[in-house]
């Protein structure tokens, strides 16, 4: 091939990438994160009305089932996420792999090897995208659909000329925006859900013989010039023989958004050496980007309390458990004057390690003027510092069932038989 685009390079690379078998349990593992996540998301306001357009809406097919899976699967903000690419990779790709291996009948080995070329493609696009991409875009939304095309594609048994076309039209679909943090509303749940939604679509037209732009990323009119300033196009084929991009992704412990993560891990080590109600400061010192989408000192909604460092990291200094609980309005209005004493900037090692590590410090002073100080440089669900297979399916059972899953051990243990190249379980 004379002069490859870049989307080219990318479906080669992961098209002939080996897939071990610990591969494909690790991807079952995640599958079952993401939709223990969706069945969470049901027990929400905004899930609510997800179920109800739903339930009114005449024709539901694969690719709007991935966009309500993808949809729930975003809110609670348990579901997964990539460091380095800043996507959340499991709420766009398993959603659509699911819905695209449900209506094709489709067994376990190949809906998880699908499940890690998505991750592969999004996260790749997604380290491409350089810093200043995210302070307008919302990554999992505008990198999310590469990876449901891919996945989506692998299911399809698409050719490398049909798998780019589905991988251009899905990157022209590219969208998805901040803005609605400031006002705290529902939108970053639709960017998961059209994100899946996208990827379908332009697999299943690709499999017709619908055409797209093979240099979507790297082209004069794409979407690099588009939306990218300081793009970086050599990481999309970059370390083409490293790990599977899904083994290098967290799964998060904590109901918050990643970037509080850290301080949180921080806070609750610091927690067992304080005595309760002497803390007369918190420090907390960090990396740009956690600032600019979590300094919120007073937030007035759950939402906007699991995008607070101040809150975050007062909730665990001062409670046991970090659940869903504590961004309620009751622990919010209670842990208030705490959260008056936060102080929060950014600070070295963290700036500079950045996407690679998501670290921070915690520094409390407490009555007598003593400092005590914990420091991060990853978080508890990194890979770093993983969640065993027995942690994560106790989070998988705690959210099935407070999304009212009746019997959560038996769809636990069939969602893990995948990797045995089982049949999907139908979804209650």
């Amino acid at each position: 091939m004379r002069n490859p685009t870049l989307t080219q390079r990318l479906t080669e690379l992961i098209a002939t990438k080996p897939v071990a078998a610990t591969d494909l349990e690790h991807a079952a593992l995640l599958t079952l994160d993401a939709l223990a996540n969706a069945f969470a998301g049901r027990a929400s306001e905004p899930g609510a009305i997800l179920l109800r357009w739903a339930g009114e809406t005449a024709v539901i097919d694969a690719a709007r089932r991935a966009f309500l899976l993808g949809s729930l699967t975003h809110i609670l903000e348990t579901d997964d996420l990539h460091r380095a690419s800043v996507v959340h990779p499991g709420c766009v790709v398993i959603p659509a792999a699911w819905a695209v291996a449900m209506r094709e009948g489709i067994r376990g080995h190949a809906m998880l090897k699908a499940v890690l070329w998505g991750f592969e493609a999004a996260t790749r696009v997604g380290m491409a995208v350089g810093p200043a991409h995210y302070r307008i875009w919302h990554n999992t939304a505008t990198c999310g659909p590469y990876g449901s095309a891919m996945a989506a594609a692998a299911l399809l048994q698409l050719d490398a000329a049909a798998t780019v076309h589905a991988l251009g039209n899905a990157g022209t679909q590219s969208s998805g925006l901040w803005q609605f943090l400031e006002a705290g509303t529902m939108t970053k749940h639709l960017h998961a859900g059209r994100a899946a939604e996208a990827g379908v679509l332009a697999a299943d037209l690709a499999r017709f013989g619908f055409t797209g732009p093979p240099a979507i990323l790297e082209g004069s009119k794409g979407w690099f010039a588009a939306t990218c300033p300081d793009a970086d196009p050599d990481a999309v084929t970059r370390d083409p023989d490293g790990p599977w991009q899904l083994l290098r992704t967290s799964v998060k412990p904590w109901p918050s958004c990643r970037h509080t993560h850290p301080v949180i891990d921080a806070a609750q080590e610091l927690r067992q050496h304080i005595v309760a109600g002497t803390i007369e400061q918190v420090e907390v010192e960090t990396y740009p980007a956690a600032l600019e989408v979590c300094d919120r000192p007073q937030p007035q909604s759950d939402y906007e309390a699991k995008f607070s460092l101040q809150h975050c990291v007062v909730a665990a200094l001062a409670r046991e458990n970090v659940d869903f609980a504590v961004f309620a309005e009751p622990e919010r209005k209670a842990l208030a004057d705490l959260r008056k004493r936060v102080t929060v900037r950014v600070a070295e090692p963290y700036a500079s390690a950045y996407p690679q590590s998501w670290g921070s410090a915690v520094t409390a002073t407490v009555r007598g003027g003593e400092r005590l100080t914990v420091r991060r440089t990853h978080a508890k669900g990194d890979p770093e510092a993983a969640l065993s297979p027995v942690e994560l399916i106790a989070k998988a059972r705690m959210l099935m069932t407070y999304g009212g899953v009746r019997d959560p051990d038996r769809l636990i243990d069939a969602i893990l038989a995948l990797s045995d190249d089982s049949a999907l379980p139908e979804l209650p």
